[in-house]
């Protein structure tokens, strides 16, 4: 891109050059207007905050020493204002004193030039900083975009699971009616839906109002449990398929640092994709070893080295495929990984293609 011009996919930039020297606006007028921007003139500070407000510029050229209001001023109310404060302040002076540079960048400025400024300077920090707004603003999109999209989603998420729900608390709520095995089974049904609403409000909606990222709760759990709670909620999907799932509890209760919903995610997860990928009538075993460390291992495809590599990334979709037409997002063991890490803990993959896969989820200990 030259100097001369500048290549725009969208409107002109509009720069506000606020001088109290008109000769000194017409000049710089001129240069920007050559290059492909929109000149708004202000000859003071009040006149500068009467512009903005009726029209908001990419960039304000703003001259440090001006009567009655100054630069400083100018700059401060700007600031003051969380509707104009992300507008770039490029402040311009004859005053080539390092005192007053340091104060003009430390008040809020973006840079900083000097009087008489070299044009293809001037040219290249306005285009700069017109730049870095773009894509300032183009990532606030992305992220009301983002929050909008797992509001939907939330939202379409919650809908057939109130339906699950309400029938599942209607069966329990009659299971001296109900054969044994399907009283258990309306159990594990209403529980695994009050964990999906618990997930929901925790890792989506909360997070997406709030603008956070995800959080977790430190707290002690028992591990034991945690894993003969996720294997009851997998064991039937496990059963339907022709899986057979071992569960290896230990003698005692094992204390760890986790949070309740993300370590029963994690867990879930990660059965989950045991049990997805694995043929019918294979094995898929849960363990706890030591004081801190689960243990899931299958009989499933395995992972080539390639896939080794990219296992816990994002959206990827690796080379195994569910043996039963199952769906995949490839976001199952980047949320593992994610989750784990915020706990403090780590998780470990080896993997032979052909041999099966054994995740090893190390967690701190209580």
């Amino acid at each position: 891109m030259s100097n001369k011009s500048i290549a725009l996919s969208r409107e002109k930039p509009v720069v506000l050059v606020v001088d109290d020297q008109v000769r000194n606006i017409q000049v710089v007028g001129n240069t920007l207007s050559a290059a492909g921007y929109e000149i708004l003139p202000a000859t003071s500070g009040e006149q500068a905050l009467q512009r903005i407000a009726a029209r908001r510029p990419d960039v304000i050229l703003l001259d440090v020493l001006m009567p009655e209001m100054d630069g400083f001023e100018v700059c401060q109310v700007l600031q003051d204002d969380p509707e104009t404060r992300e507008i770039p302040i490029i402040f311009v002076s004859a005053a080539d004193d390092q005192d007053i540079i340091i104060r003009a960048l430390a008040a809020g400025g973006v840079d900083y030039v000097t009087k008489p400024f070299n044009k293809s300077e001037l040219l290249l920090r306005v285009r700069t900083h017109v730049e870095l707004k773009d894509a300032r603003d183009h990532m606030r999109e992305l992220l009301e975009m983002r929050e909008e999209f797992i509001g939907i989603l939330a939202h379409d998420l919650k809908n057939p699971l109130t339906g699950i729900r309400f029938s599942a608390q209607l069966l329990v709520e009659k299971r001296e009616e109900l054969p044994p095995k399907l009283e258990k089974l309306a159990g594990t049904i209403l529980e695994s839906a009050e964990h999906m609403f618990d997930f929901i409000d925790q890792f989506l909606i909360d997070k997406a109002r709030d603008n956070q990222s995800l959080s977790v709760e430190l707290k002690e759990v028992d591990l034991k449990a945690a894993c003969h709670d996720a294997v009851e909620r997998l064991g039937l999907a496990a059963a339907n398929k022709g899986i057979h799932l071992h569960w290896t509890p230990p003698d005692a209760m094992v204390s760890v640092q986790a949070d309740e919903g993300a370590l029963a995610q994690v867990l879930d997860n990660l059965l989950s994709n045991a049990i997805k990928f694995s043929p019918s009538d294979k094995e898929v075993f849960i363990s706890i070893e030591g004081s801190r460390t689960v243990v899931i291992r299958d009989q499933g495809p395995g992972f080539t080295e390639a896939d080794q590599q990219r296992a816990f990334q994002r959206f990827v979709r690796l080379s195994a495929k569910p043996t039963a037409g199952e769906t995949s997002t490839g976001l199952g063991l980047s949320i593992v990984k994610r989750l784990v890490t915020m706990m403090g803990g780590d998780v470990e993959l080896q993997s032979e293609q052909g041999e099966g896969a054994t995740f090893r989820i190390h967690l701190q200990t209580a």
